[in-house]
């Protein structure tokens, strides 16, 4: 047990005066969010809460399970401010978004330092910008949005609440994407399209028409598979 103690201590000795954040998620997007805050070096990670009952008083990565996630009121009594959302599932995200409102927790942004960020864009709360990823002048990223691993989000694009731009993804110029809409690993939007909300781009699609709120669409160039209104699911990471 020392030795779990002694880990957590490595993991969470940042500077003096700096303040514990929660990781919202323990699977593999919030290992990936821990390695960021810590590479980032501006809060201390104090652990993770989630709702697997295995991984409950466990560690991962070297940082405790503090319980699931309704122990947030109690962390806060414990004088943990601040949390972030760690969850891959974009409708998962945006729940858990209001319930860190309502329980008075601060959510925070963390950028990878190998992640390029322009002074002139802007970052919403509880942002995710992974290693390597690029944000160009005047795009605007929204709350509980995630730019993943080396995703490029170009000049004027504006990426929507909790949506995610998943790994090597890139948004040419202008490009909107709605709120809750997932774009797949190594697709690319051309300029000045639209994506609706909660739409979902399949891995590899090259978007040259606007998508529909709710669509899947797939293919070079990529075509509509599936519609649906109320807009699909997003793949848990």
């Amino acid at each position: 047990m020392e030795g779990s103690k002694g880990r957590r201590r490595a993991l969470t000795g940042g500077a003096a005066g700096m303040e514990d954040v929660v990781i919202i998620g323990a699977g593999g997007h919030g290992k990936v969010v821990l390695d960021i805050l810590l590479a980032e070096d501006k809060y201390r990670p104090a652990g993770f809460v989630d709702n697997n009952p295995s991984l409950l008083d466990s560690y991962v990565c070297g940082l405790p399970v503090l319980g699931p996630i309704n122990s947030l009121p109690r962390l806060k009594r414990q004088r943990i401010r601040h949390a972030i959302i760690a969850i891959g599932d974009n409708r998962q995200r945006l729940a858990q978004g209001t319930l860190v409102a309502a329980d008075g927790l601060e959510l925070v942004t963390t950028v990878h330092p190998t992640a390029s960020v322009s002074p002139r864009a802007t970052l919403g709360r509880g942002v995710v910008v992974a290693p390597g990823a690029r944000v160009i002048v005047e795009a605007s990223i929204g709350d509980l949005a995630i730019v993943n691993t080396c995703a490029v989000v170009d000049h004027e694009c504006v990426v929507g609440e909790a949506a995610h731009v998943a790994p090597g993804a890139v948004l040419a110029g202008r490009v909107r994407v709605g709120r809750g809409a997932f774009i797949g690993v190594g697709a690319s939007v051309i300029q000045c399209r639209n994506v609706g909300e909660f739409a979902m781009v399949g891995a590899g699609a090259a978007v040259i028409h606007d998508v529909p709120d709710g669509a899947t669409v797939v293919g070079v160039p990529a075509r509509v598979i599936k519609s649906a209104p109320d807009g699909p699911g997003t793949p848990r990471l």
